[in-house]
């Protein structure tokens, strides 16, 4: 028989699901009418004038950022993301650390370099040009799964950086069990994605209590006990509105953040 605690944590789940789906579907239609107007403008101007307009290299990489949509729930998926993600730069035998300076306090956390190769360099290379600074930690869950989600520059779950990493150590916490879910232990840092393989970008999620999710959300880090304590104090105060799953109460702000050898 399955207990109501139970029954609870699979209804959260499920809705997370949901949202993400939500999401990806709607970014897609706007997408695909982006791409059927741009082709419109473009037969017009080859009629009218026997010539094109390209966009240059910074206008494309602007253009691939406002489409990234992201979410726990997260990003483009990567046939429709056009930008090559960073060059591999990172040692991947060093130990790796993330420091991020918020507004509710200092989290660190430990990357898994040996075993996250392409999340701890992606990290690394967004945050040595600032990516990260300046943005909100968007959104708080305190029912069923216990995440504050952060790294999206635009603040509302659809930002991105325009690229898509491939999922990473996905059996590091065991085999799912019979509800498809494995537990991401409190302190746990793991990538969001839309819900489809191949599709983090630059949106994570920081656990604050143990959480059951389905094993597809790469755990790239752990936070250190400060940083944990930092996140149940935001997680204390509630999310806005009263509501179980929305923008923290007390907002967040990561202001700066740096990805160095450890």
């Amino acid at each position: 028989m399955v207990s109501s605690d139970q029954r609870r944590r699979q209804l959260a789940r499920e809705k997370f699901e949901r949202q993400q789906q939500r999401r990806e579907e709607g970014r897609r239609k706007t997408r695909r009418l982006t791409v059927i107007i741009a082709s419109s403008v473009a037969v017009v101007a080859v009629i009218g004038a026997g010539a094109y307009v390209s966009l240059d290299g910074d206008d494309a990489k602007k253009k691939d950022s406002a489409d990234a949509a992201a979410s726990p729930s997260a990003s483009p998926s990567a046939s429709e993301s056009s930008a090559p993600e960073p060059a591999m730069k990172i040692d991947k035998e060093a130990k790796y650390s993330m420091s991020m300076k918020t507004s509710q306090g200092d989290i660190g956390i430990a990357m898994d370099a040996a075993k996250t190769p392409h999340t701890t360099n992606s990290f690394k290379a967004l945050a040595d040009k600032g990516y990260f600074d300046g943005t909100k930690c968007h959104r708080l869950t305190t029912d069923g799964i216990f995440v504050l989600q952060c790294g999206d520059p635009k603040g509302d779950g659809t930002g991105g950086p325009g690229y898509t990493i491939p999922d990473e150590n996905l059996t590091a916490l065991g085999k799912a069990g019979d509800d498809g879910s494995v537990t991401y232990p409190a302190g746990t840092v793991a990538m969001a994605n839309t819900g489809q393989p191949g599709t983090g970008g630059s949106q994570f999620f920081l656990v604050y209590k143990d959480t059951k999710l389905p094993p597809s959300y790469t755990p790239f880090g752990t936070m250190d006990d400060a940083g944990l304590k930092a996140v149940k104090k935001i997680a204390a105060a509630g999310v806005t509105g009263g509501a179980a799953d929305g923008a923290p109460k007390k907002a967040v702000t990561v202001e700066k953040a740096a990805v160095d050898k450890a």
